[in-house]
């Protein structure tokens, strides 16, 4: 009996990361990368599969913070030690940022907001997929439907 229960959670879990590496393979594709500093790629966030992350940008932003990422990737362990700098650990979440590390607006008066860990990291991830390609000094606008 635990044997059939243990083959049919497996297969259940490979089902799963078969659907996460499609979905993740089919997403729209977002704005090819931008030549023109002034110009802003425009991200549409996935709210329906990360809506702890997506419901806590959409606030940040409502509160005053940046709805735009200026990439600076050599800056995000700086900013997210500035960031966290003060906001304890809490068992069973993460602390997520908005702007996020990786931004030029993160750092130091970054929102921050405790997220379960597999919503913060499946939309880090997704959001690292997306902008992979994209040079630093990029602005990003980060849009929902």
């Amino acid at each position: 009996m635990k044997k059939q229960k243990f083959i049919s959670t497996l297969i259940i879990i490979l089902l799963l990361v078969l659907v996460a590496y499609w979905f993740e393979e089919n997403n729209p594709p977002v704005t090819p990368p931008s030549t023109d500093d002034s110009e802003i790629v425009q991200l549409e966030f996935p709210a329906d599969r990360y809506p702890e992350t997506a419901e806590h940008i959409q606030e940040a932003i409502e509160s005053g913070e940046s709805a735009v990422c200026t990439i600076s990737r050599e800056d995000a362990e700086e900013n997210r030690k500035e960031s966290l700098s003060g906001v304890p650990t809490k068992k069973g979440y993460d602390r997520d940022e908005w702007p996020m590390a990786m931004c030029a607006e993160g750092g130091s008066g970054a929102d921050i907001e405790y997220i379960t860990p597999s919503d913060n990291r499946g939309a880090g991830s997704w959001v690292g997929n997306q902008l992979e390609d994209y040079a630093d000094g990029t602005r990003v606008e980060f849009m929902f439907k």
